[in-house]
């Protein structure tokens, strides 16, 4: 399944290159709400709210009230994902709060399990050289993506495997990488990072994987 992706910073819609460089930017979000609409999930990400300099909450409720989203980004306490949720968001994404002192946070994933279900959480494993990076892709962990879906896997519904090294760069994303991670889980696996053809989305959907697609959407390589 192909999974939009909206990315908000700055009150805009943009497009980031490995999380750093600023690619493209969108104001006309009614367009992009209208071409997204027909899609049974959206990842809807507050960059400014992961890199902790800010936040597009008023942004985000109007996006979930439009669409259903999964909705990621500066969420480090249960606080933090019963307001996204309130706000109608359809699951919520935790990424640094699943990492504490350099190891797999299980106490946190199970009291967030325990409150919302794990049916609304999925679990953030962004890859930089093989190894997990945490607040906003800026600290690189020495937790392997491997271990970490291993250690998480009884508290949510699914993993999104973001493959920082190509994210952005529309190169397409390593295969070999999503298929041994796939194998690893019974959990519903969404990969990100590169994605910029048809046949890829085609090609990880024989594996059971679903696509979330930004660039390539956005620079018009894939249409919606």
């Amino acid at each position: 399944m192909l999974i939009p992706s909206i990315d908000l910073m700055g009150g805009k819609i943009v497009q980031l290159v490995q999380g750093e460089k600023k690619a493209l930017e969108f104001q006309n979000f009614a367009e992009w709400v209208a071409r997204f609409a027909r899609y049974p999930l959206v990842q809807l990400i507050d960059l400014d709210a992961a890199m902790g300099t800010g936040d597009n909450r008023a942004l985000v409720a109007e996006f979930c009230r439009r669409l259903p989203c999964q909705v990621g980004g500066g969420i480090r306490t249960a606080e933090n994902a019963r307001a996204v949720l309130d706000a109608g968001a359809r699951k919520v994404i935790f990424g640094s709060s699943l990492v504490r002192g350099g190891k797999v946070d299980t106490d946190f994933a199970a009291a967030a399990s325990s409150e919302f279900g794990a049916e609304r959480l999925v679990a953030a494993i962004d890859s930089r050289g093989g190894k997990v990076a945490i607040h906003g892709w800026k600290t690189i962990t020495e937790i392997t993506p491997s271990v970490m879906m291993a250690g998480l896997e009884p508290y949510c519904s699914a993993f999104l495997y973001t493959h920082i090294d190509t994210e952005g760069l529309l190169q397409g994303i390593p295969m070999d990488v999503v298929r041994d991670l796939k194998a690893r889980t019974s959990r519903r696996f969404i990969a990100a990072g590169g994605i910029r053809s048809l046949r890829e989305i085609d090609e990880l959907d024989a594996m059971g994987v679903d696509a979330v697609v930004g660039m390539a959407i956005y620079s018009g390589l894939i249409k919606v």
